[in-house]
């Protein structure tokens, strides 16, 4: 192993982006590397990392190389000192990222990289690098654009980008518009590296909206979710309808058909194994997995055919923003961690509903989760959250229902089926990420199960 594999095998564990939580990596080895144009040494460089189970994955980094110390912005990136000079995580150098916007504006192709952009760039805005937790790495260029610097990289085209420039250019008005995108190759294939879309700066994360709402709630002594001030309802059937818009349009867009009986046993098949994987992991888990399983052989046994299409594949309030105009959907690149065959696989539009209403669930409980200190207070701040949380699931399904033609609450045992799968993934994340938030997904599993619902 190099200097720099070394420094690296101990480096990426810690960084937020990093897929492998809970996993040691046993080895790295610099795939590609090549230099970009300027006076900023920054390489682009592929890293294919194997953990202790023996999985290989491949990261995308931008690293630098000073002979002189690090200013303190950059110190934040440090990897480590190879030969004599200190290695970084470029994406907090602003010249680095100059260098990528002035690539992109220019159109460039280097040897086995390729800059496209679709709009007038201007390269002299200073950038800075988001503080949210995320699988990859976005950074705000001077308050007008914002680059995704995709870290897992799989071979292809990514689907973020794939289902943004389609509903874009068929004039969705719940999409940023791509500006520009970085290609790569990984073997023979052109992949996704990077993507660049107009910054939406006086807009409102919908997470953030919805954990105020609980807060205010949380703060009455006496009121219930439908009196307080910053209820957000409304906002939540606005959501529903904007949700089923895009997912008509994509079906439009897209390819999209009806899945048969075969395909029912399948899917089934497939939420089973998810579970049996996650048990491995949380045991904690089994004393609801017969109980889940009954609810997946029931999907097994549906005869009745089941509209497939495109979607969106991890939506939740963190994946939406709210600008004055109304709601955008952010980030179609699905579950990062997933194969992309699997990401960008037909599937129910209900997958994306049951995302969003396992995220209202989780905006409301998450404050009990942080706040262990509420005492005697918890059973009526418990109740007020599952208030919280009823209103606006129902306020989200009532607005894709008016949007859409159908109510997704119709198809009753596939949404269950969905949402108990997506909590059973929760568990695996907060066990690895956020052991003190795993009551959320497991509570979640517990009221979702047909003998428990009603209770809480």
């Amino acid at each position: 192993m190099s200097d720099i594999d070394a420094a690296l095998r101990d480096w990426l564990p810690a960084q937020r982006w990093y897929g492998g939580k809970g996993k040691e990596v046993t080895a790295v080895r610099v795939v590609h590397e090549e230099r970009l144009p300027g006076d900023v040494d920054v390489r682009h460089t592929l890293l294919e990392v194997t953990d202790d189970v023996g999985a290989t994955d491949l990261y995308q980094l931008l690293l630098g190389y000073r002979n002189d110390e690090l200013a303190p912005r950059l110190e934040a990136g440090h990897v480590g000192d190879v030969k004599g000079q200190h290695v970084y995580d470029a994406v907090h150098d602003p010249g680095a990222v100059g260098t990528l916007l002035r690539l992109m504006a220019e159109g460039r192709s280097l040897s086995r990289l390729t800059f496209t952009s679709t709009a007038e760039l201007d390269t002299s805005l200073p950038p800075r690098v988001m503080g949210a937790e995320q699988s990859n790495t976005s950074i705000v260029i001077g308050d007008q654009y914002i680059l995704k610097l995709f870290r897992r990289v799989q071979a292809g085209t990514n689907p973020d980008l794939e289902v943004t420039r389609a509903l874009a250019d068929a004039g969705s008005p719940h999409v940023a518009a791509p500006l520009g995108w970085l290609e790569g190759r990984v073997g023979d294939e052109p992949t996704t590296l990077a993507m660049l879309q107009h910054f939406e700066r006086s807009a409102t994360e919908g997470w953030a909206m919805a954990t105020a709402s609980v807060r205010d709630l949380f703060a009455e002594a006496d009121l219930h979710a439908d009196e307080v001030g910053g209820d957000f309802a409304s906002e939540s059937e606005r959501l529903g309808a904007a949700t089923a818009e895009v997912h008509a349009l994509l079906a439009e867009l897209l390819p999209s058909r009806t899945a048969d009986a075969d395909e029912c046993r399948a899917t089934a098949q497939q939420l089973v194994e998810r579970l049996e994987r996650a048990l491995a992991v949380v045991p904690d888990l089994a004393e609801h997995a017969d109980a889940v399983r009954a609810v997946y052989a029931q999907v097994a046994e549906r005869t009745e055919p089941v509209p497939v299409q495109r979607v969106h594949g991890d939506y939740h309030l963190g994946q939406v923003l709210r600008t004055q105009t109304g709601w955008l959907l952010l980030d179609f690149e699905g579950e990062p961690a997933r194969p992309l065959a699997e990401r960008t696989a037909l599937m129910s539009p209900l997958r994306d509903v049951a995302g969003m209403l396992r995220s209202y669930d989780y905006a409301a409980r998450h404050l009990l989760a942080e706040r262990a200190e509420i005492g005697a207070g918890a059973p009526q701040l418990a109740y007020r959250a599952a208030e919280w949380a009823e209103r606006n699931r129902e306020a989200f399904c009532d607005g894709y229902a008016g949007a859409a033609g159908s109510d997704p609450r119709d198809e009753a045992l596939l949404l269950c089926a969905f949402e108990l799968d997506k909590a059973v993934y929760e568990v695996v994340y907060e066990a690895r990420n956020r052991p003190s938030w795993l009551a959320i997904p497991l509570g979640s599993i517990e009221r979702l199960l047909p003998d428990q619902k009603g209770t809480q």
